[in-house]
């Protein structure tokens, strides 16, 4: 359906001229005829009755009228989504049920009155390649992987002190836990060293290559002499779990805050790790010059303090972080 028709047809029923329609439009009143005839011929039906005092509706007109109105409403709403601006801060948050997403969360309950749009990208570089682009405003990332540096005109948001401050920087160690299922030997642990899981099987088919998450991990195994298998295809959380839940001798690892639903059959164990606890080191990025006034909201957001663990003794993460 052609909109400007639409556009036209609601300013005549609401002028009651067409020629006050077309003044308000800033086209001919000829324009607007033709436009109306259109409109009228699209749907089959006559919209308007001519009187000596204008264009009055007609039942079909009148019926027409409110969802013409709705159709005007939703496309200023599909303009908003993408336009730069006015649509909805839009972040990347690698996962929905991994931190990120809760930390999103927590903002949006924090400000109620704003609006996010929350994406999912697969890797740092697309994610760096979405916000030089502008299509995304942030992402939450771990960066830097070695021997690569973020672009000049990305920075990201660890202290907030300096406005042009370039770089790696964190908004979050996340710290990292072990997951067991109830017949695993370190099931009943309160909690472990990661000493204590050398020559214990860390099963993690999500690990990919080349990603910053699969960095991550690749370093703490190096660092602390653990086997961290990838074997078998990735089939999803669901999978996962199920596989845990069923062995004595598979476990896999996950962070604090990401959000499990399992069965309760299941009896899977959250295991903390200590002395030192391995941290996933969480950066919020964004482009320079994006004047988003939610980004600003995010960033204070995030510089509350409330997330921050990178200053606690007794943590781990790869030197690259």
């Amino acid at each position: 359906m052609d909109l400007d028709a639409v556009r036209t047809f609601v300013a005549a029923a609401d002028a009651g001229r067409f020629q006050d329609a077309a003044a308000e439009l800033s086209i001919t009143q000829q324009a607007v005829s033709k436009r109306i005839a259109t409109l009228e011929k699209t749907l089959g039906v006559r919209l308007f009755t001519r009187t000596p005092r204008g264009a009055k509706l007609s039942i079909d007109g009148q019926a027409f009228l409110p969802h013409a109105r709705d159709l005007l409403r939703a496309e200023e709403r599909a303009i908003a989504a993408v336009r730069p601006g006015r649509r909805a801060l839009r972040v990347d948050v690698i996962g929905r049920r991994l931190a990120p997403a809760t930390l999103l969360g927590d903002f949006h309950r924090a400000h109620p009155e704003v609006e996010l749009d929350v994406v999912t990208l697969f890797d740092a570089d697309a994610a760096i390649d979405a916000i030089r682009s502008g299509t995304i405003d942030a992402s939450f990332r771990a960066v830097t992987m070695p021997g690569r540096q973020l672009p000049a005109d990305i920075r990201g948001a660890r202290t907030f002190d300096d406005p042009l401050q370039i770089g790696v920087v964190r908004v979050y160690d996340e710290p990292v836990e072990l997951l067991t299922g109830p017949a695993h030997v370190l099931a009943a642990a309160r909690a472990v060293t990661p000493a204590e899981l050398v020559g214990h099987r860390i099963w993690m088919p999500g690990l990919v290559p080349g990603t910053e998450w699969g960095a991550y991990y690749d370093a703490l195994a190096a660092a602390f002499g653990l086997t961290i298998e990838i074997t078998s295809p990735d089939f999803g959380t669901g999978p996962l779990l199920d596989t845990i839940a069923d062995s004595r001798s598979l476990a896999t690892f996950v962070g604090e805050r990401t959000h499990l639903v399992w069965p309760a059959d299941h009896g899977l164990r959250r295991i903390p790790l200590r002395d030192p606890t391995p941290v996933y080191p969480h950066s919020l990025l964004w482009h320079r010059d994006n004047p988003h006034p939610t980004l600003a909201a995010l960033r204070d957001h995030l510089r509350s303090g409330r997330f921050d663990h990178s200053s606690k003794t007794g943590t781990w993460t790869p030197a690259w972080a």
